[in-house]
């Protein structure tokens, strides 16, 4: 398997699972945002995004998509749930939140607090879109108060599709807006060996500074 990777951005999400799973992989690392640093990479995934995962004739370009798959492919079920446990719909909809509700809006904060060119920058929506995703993180408050991870009692991708979200806030600057028990479910995540380990690789390229 490889995966090409860009330090602390989504690709994180399964680079964090393969460490979790110890599962034997190939990483390439990448300035970030590749399309415009690396475009070479381009001739490889056209979308020129990252994750980039290749496994065999299987190619996959979505972060969450990758972890549930590492899950089912090489039955993992010790970091995941099955259909018929009673929490299943909740692990799936951790999964999907984790991107389309809670990642979104960080990406126009990135965008426009640190890589776009200083002129082209856009407080108001830095502004808005930090307090559009620091609401959207209601149900994670409430859901975490009284549980060490998100699902079963025990630690699953779900736990590191969303804790990178909260992973990457923290790297925004976000976290000071965290609720006490957030800021902590995210400090037991990050002292995994796993999560040290993957978050580290690729550090000298970051644009996460």
């Amino acid at each position: 398997m490889k995966l090409w990777h860009c330090h602390n951005a989504r690709s994180l999400r399964p680079l964090w699972a393969l460490e979790e799973m110890q599962l034997p992989y190939e990483v390439e690392t990448l300035p970030f945002p590749p399309r415009f640093f690396k475009k070479e990479f381009l001739g490889i995934n056209s979308l020129g995004t990252v994750p980039f995962f290749q496994d065999g004739e299987t190619t996959m370009t979505e972060s969450t998509g990758i972890c549930h798959y590492l899950v089912e492919k090489y039955k993992k079920h010790e970091f995941g749930l099955k259909p018929e446990h009673a929490e299943f719909g909740d692990y799936l909809n951790w999964l999907y939140h984790s991107d389309a509700t809670l990642t979104f809006p960080q990406t126009i904060v990135l965008r426009y607090s640190r890589l776009e060119q200083k002129e082209r920058r856009l407080p108001q929506a830095v502004e808005d879109y930090a307090a559009w995703f620091i609401a959207r993180l209601r149900r994670l408050d409430t859901h975490i108060k009284s549980r060490e991870f998100l699902c079963d009692n025990r630690f699953t991708i779900a736990d590191i599709a969303v804790g990178y979200a909260l992973h990457l806030g923290q790297s925004l600057g976000l976290d000071q807006r965290y609720t006490p028990q957030v800021n902590d479910y995210l400090a037991r995540l990050q002292a995994r060996p796993a999560f040290k380990k993957a978050a580290a690789i690729g550090a000298e390229q970051s644009a996460f500074k």
